[in-house]
């Protein structure tokens, strides 16, 4: 992120918000790669077996932002918290179709040859960090700001801090926090 200059990005937000495609073509070509990073990275943090990918999450969370027209862009980090936002529902619709009774709900699949299986842990569950992340962000929005950077939006610790503008240590102390509060509400 460090790459992009804050200032164009804030200027193209404004010009792509006001109508013009030019702007909106040339954002997307700034904020692409950033973007399809952060879903690579959440995607990999996944279970096995989803449908979704990164360049599919991407692209739905970049029609959900460029479509609101009743959003007024504010600056670099305003654009993406919203796109990680955005990435978090996606994911949580997403978790909630596949746990739906027509997509099999509580059901587990069954390895036929118990042999082959390979063992792995869980994978984490979109849903009920979705749901401490509501709660959390009731308690302490910073600290919901950072779960929805770190965790939907797979931004590293220097990421984080860059555009929350604290330093790492901070974040780093923070994320401690929040891991173990999390996994408290989790279990």
């Amino acid at each position: 992120m460090a790459s992009e200059s804050v200032q164009p990005v804030t200027e193209l937000l404004v010009a792509a918000q006001a109508g013009d495609a030019a702007a909106a073509e040339r954002l997307m070509a700034v904020v692409y790669e950033q973007l399809h990073r952060m879903a690579c990275v959440r995607m990999a943090q996944l279970p096995p077996g989803q449908t979704l990918q990164p360049t599919a999450l991407v692209h739905e969370a970049y029609l959900r932002l460029t479509d609101k027209s009743d959003v007024s862009w504010e600056s670099r980090q305003h654009f993406f918290f919203a796109a990680a936002r955005a990435m978090r529902d996606i994911l949580v619709e997403q978790a909630r179709r596949k746990a739906g009774p027509v997509r099999g709900g509580g059901r587990r699949r069954q390895e036929l040859d118990e042999a082959c299986a390979v063992i792995e842990p869980p994978g984490e569950n979109v849903l009920a960090v979705h749901e401490a992340l509501g709660e959390l962000e009731k308690q302490d929005p910073l600290k919901a700001k950072i779960v929805l950077l770190r965790y939907f939006s797979g931004m590293t610790t220097d990421e984080t801090a860059e555009v929350l503008g604290l330093g790492t240590s901070t974040l780093d102390r923070q994320w401690r926090y929040i891991r173990a509060w999390l996994l408290e509400r989790l279990e």
